[in-house]
């Protein structure tokens, strides 16, 4: 009886662990470039990546939802944080 419980169990984790797996690949989203052309759809800002401390122009991620609900992640360029006025 203990056998068939761990073995109901096992089953149940592995299932589990596949069906985590298959959401993770489904939810891998390409990135996009922006252009200056570009008509962006913008509704929710879900994360914006970091800017470097460089005085340089460096790329930049920002992940998104479009009025329709669909998350984007665009790349576009931004100059770094680490430039003096003087």
């Amino acid at each position: 009886m203990k056998a068939l419980l761990v073995l109901a169990l096992s089953t149940f984790c592995v299932s589990a662990m596949a069906e985590e797996v298959t959401t993770d690949v489904a939810e891998q989203i390409p990135v996009e470039h922006y252009t200056y052309s570009q008509q962006l759809d913008i509704a929710k800002v879900l994360s914006m990546s970091e800017i470097p401390n460089v005085c340089e122009v460096v790329p930049a991620r920002m992940t998104y939802e479009d009025s329709t609900g669909k998350k984007h992640i665009l790349e576009y360029r931004v100059m770094g944080n680490g430039c003096s006025n003087g």
